[in-house]
């Protein structure tokens, strides 16, 4: 463990991972735990967040959590100064929150279209606003890793319509802040998660799954801690060279 916290040089060092009380997040959250990071869960269901830092924490990492609602700027602010102020000024932020209900287009409501977006696509440039101020306050640099989806390579299922547009405007946002970021000594990178079979992949609403997004991939579904090691190598001091990229961990989904 000591040999792969100096390799990856996040001893002690603040990463806030939003939606991190289950599913990808969880598992992004414990592949940085190990790693030697000071994991802050940000996550609306407190409860659940709480029993989350409490198992890494059990586990003998630095772990944290704040109740974070991503729909409200006012919750943003906060849950970012309750974090900065226990834990420090941040090194690297997952935005990995997300809202991942079908609902087909012919179907379609601006109302939808607007749950959607203010969680997956304003949430997530307010976190990169609060963390990003606080990260260039601190001037040591950091990371910012956005979590799109696999819907950025190929069509996956029917009812993504307002999901995918969500996800995209992902990539927007992560190419206009590393350029604004750069001279900050701040990389933003996304990673591109293929099939993971997660609580809130299962639970997601909308008509059956139907599309391309059925078929096997060749290297077999994802898992949660897929994707987290991904982000570790984009979260660490060993990725300084590398930001405005897209790094697709889809189990070779793509290939077929």
């Amino acid at each position: 463990m000591a040999e792969q916290i100096h390799a990856r040089g996040l001893h002690a060092k603040l990463v806030l991972v939003t939606g991190g009380a289950s599913g990808i997040g969880a598992g992004i959250a414990e592949v940085l735990a190990e790693a030697g990071a000071t994991v802050v869960i940000a996550d609306i269901d407190a409860a659940r967040a709480g029993e989350q830092a409490a198992r890494l924490a059990d586990a003998g990492h630095a772990a944290g959590h704040v109740r974070l609602d991503l729909a409200d700027e006012a919750s943003i602010v906060q849950g970012c100064a309750e974090a900065f102020a226990s834990f420090g000024a941040p090194w690297g932020l997952v935005n990995n929150a997300g809202l991942q209900d079908r609902q087909l287009l012919l179907e379609g409501t601006a109302a939808e279209w607007d749950r959607v977006n203010a969680v997956n696509s304003r949430g997530a440039f307010l976190m990169t606003r609060e963390v990003a101020r606080a990260m260039v306050g601190a001037g040591r640099g950091g990371r910012i890793v956005n979590i799109g989806s696999a819907a950025m390579i190929g069509s996956i299922t029917k009812g993504h319509a307002v999901y995918a547009a969500s996800k995209a405007a992902l990539l927007g946002l992560g190419r206009a802040t590393a350029l604004e970021l750069v001279e900050h000594s701040i990389t933003v990178n996304t990673v591109l998660p293929g099939g993971v079979a997660t609580p809130g992949a299962i639970a997601a609403r909308g008509p059956a799954p139907e599309g391309p997004g059925r078929r096997p991939p060749p290297l077999g579904m994802c898992e949660p801690r897929d994707i987290g090691e991904a982000v570790l190598f984009l979260v660490s001091p060993a990725a300084r060279a590398i930001t405005n990229q897209v790094l697709a961990v889809d189990g070779g989904w793509s290939l077929t």
